[in-house]
Parts: C-alpha cells; structure tokens; sequence
C-alpha cells in the first residue's frame, strides 16, 4: 500500500494540495481575500456578502497587479483584461 501526503487547506477544508508551500500560498490569499471583502463592505455598505466576498478574492488573486497600480503603475490594471487561467 502507498502512502500519499497532502495538505488541506485550513481556511477551506475541501481544498487539497500535495504541497505544503502550495497550500500555505492559497490560506494566505484567502486571508487577504478576507480582508479585503472587510474592507470593501464598510466602504460600500449596499454590497452584499457574495459581491464582496468576490471582489476580494479577485483582488486577492490579482494582489502583484493592483500593487503595481497602487504604486503610480495604472496601466498595470490592463492586465486584468486580458484571459487569464482559472484555479
């Protein structure tokens, strides 16, 4: 019998990995995900949970680009519009 190892991720549980840096990669980014759905929703109080639960885990995902943006690089957001592969 062969033993296989993989690891869960902690935020959600469904989700498996057979690496670990993999795994503590993707509770980061639902973490800021989190975050970032927190702050969207005092921002914009008439979004409802679904909307800014999306909202943060794409900005989450896209974190490199909107810093990009955020640092006097607009044109960086251009990326967002091009097709980009889902997870």
């Amino acid at each position: 019998m062969a033993v296989e190892v993989v690891y869960r991720s902690s935020r959600d549980p469904e989700r498996l990995f057979m690496d670990k840096a993999e795994a503590d990669r993707y509770d980061k980014m639902l973490e800021l995900a989190e975050a970032l759905s927190d702050a969207l929703h005092k921002a914009v109080p008439s979004l409802n949970e679904e909307q800014v639960e999306e909202l943060g885990i794409f900005m989450a995902k896209n974190r490199d680009t909107f810093a990009r943006a955020f640092k006097n690089q607009p044109e960086a957001l251009a990326e967002l519009n091009a097709p980009a592969d889902e997870d």
